[in-house]
């Protein structure tokens, strides 16, 4: 392996710009060097160069070109907007990289997300998907918690969106990803799905469809409320409706056993705590939340939070070390098309009006079969 890894960056100013920081962690971790940046935007491109110090000889409005001229080890695809993420993938992964930083969530359909995965698997390349909060040290604990019976058997996990102006279809992809994630994780590959999707207090149809945001297609629903049954025999749950945020945010997984709950929300520190309380109603039992902190529960939180971009810092760091030692990345291709099938099934649900197992025999996105 090399000394040094050769970073090629890719963002698309306008078209989800250079994502949630995937771009510059580069510059902190010292066995990479940032080499090139491709951006379709000229105006943008030469911005983005200079924040990275990138020379404009290696600078490209072509992706394609950028990755034949500059032949990088790593490429990170930073975009929010999910329209070009599989091509983009695919073209690094076919030019022989040895792996790709991609901000989520992994794509526009299951079509998309078997071919990315069937071309990391020919050449052999590693691909991480930003979902921050499974790189979090406090999720190990989490984790640990679950294992050695904590909270007893696990029954419900809940997932909650922002539920801000995006609630419903555009909360459920943009943000749903990280909890559905994090309940995939945690619970095991989903069997079936249960979902309804809303637009004005009734059934979406057709003529709800509109041009989701962020590149994501055919989208609808101003509310969505799901169901799913977990490999590990719980019920997993997500819900979000527009502008019903809370304050703070309800943006998190809060996960229900026999004899306590366990509340985890997102990021590099997320707050997190643990209730022993098999009522699940600390007012009747006198029972109070006790913090769980990357050194355990009821500790205190030895580290500082970094934020995003620790988050995006510990991503990369394991997606070269599986580089090295060639095994998946933390939150890898798989995990991210699982997340993107948990995503989609609620649309197929909604569409033939009742469950359907997973994995979906539909890799479309099924609201361009309404």
């Amino acid at each position: 392996m090399p000394d040094t890894y050769r970073v090629a960056v890719i963002g698309r100013t306008l078209k989800g710009n250079y994502g949630h920081g995937i771009d510059k962690v580069w510059l902190d971790i010292p066995q990479t060097k940032i080499v090139a940046v491709a951006d379709d935007n000229k105006r943008g491109l030469e911005a983005e160069a200079g924040r990275l110090k990138v020379a404009a000889k290696d600078s490209y409005t072509d992706y394609r070109l950028m990755l034949d001229k500059t032949k990088p080890d790593i490429v990170a695809v930073c975009q929010r907007w999910i329209d070009m993420h599989a091509a983009m993938v695919i073209d690094a992964a076919q030019r022989g990289v040895k792996g790709i930083y991609l901000e989520k969530p992994m794509c526009q359909t299951l079509e998309q997300a078997d071919a990315m995965i069937a071309a990391c698997e020919k050449h052999n390349v590693k691909l991480a998907i930003a979902h921050q909060t499974r790189y979090s040290p406090i999720l190990k604990v989490v984790r640990d918690l679950l294992e050695s019976g904590r909270i007893g058997s696990v029954l419900e996990y809940r997932a909650r969106g922002k539920e801000d102006r995006r609630g419903g279809g555009e909360d459920l992809w943009v943000l749903g990803t990280h909890v559905l994630n994090l309940a995939n994780h945690l619970a095991g590959d989903p069997t079936w799905c249960f979902a309804r999707v809303i637009e004005g207090g009734k059934p979406i149809t057709k003529k709800d469809l509109r041009d989701g945001a962020e590149g994501i297609g055919p989208l609808a629903g101003d509310a969505v409320h799901a169901m799913y049954r977990m490999a590990d025999g719980s019920t997993c749950y997500f819900n979000s409706n527009r502008n019903a945020g809370g304050n703070p945010s309800r943006f998190g997984l809060t996960i229900y056993g026999s004899k306590g709950v366990i509340d985890l929300h997102t990021g590099h520190l997320p707050a997190a705590h643990v209730l022993d309380d098999p009522s699940w109603t600390p007012g009747r039992t006198g029972k109070s939340w006790t913090p769980i902190t990357s050194a355990g529960v009821g500790k205190p939180e030895p580290l500082k939070d970094g934020g995003l971009h620790a988050g995006n810092v510990l991503a990369v760091r394991d997606l070269i070390d599986a580089i090295e030692k060639d095994r998946l990345p933390e939150s890898n291709t798989y995990e991210a098309r699982t997340a993107t099938e948990m995503i989609v099934s609620c649309f197929e649900s909604q569409r033939v009006g009742g469950p359907v197992s997973l994995p979906l025999k539909t890799r479309v996105n099924p609201l361009t079969l309404l």
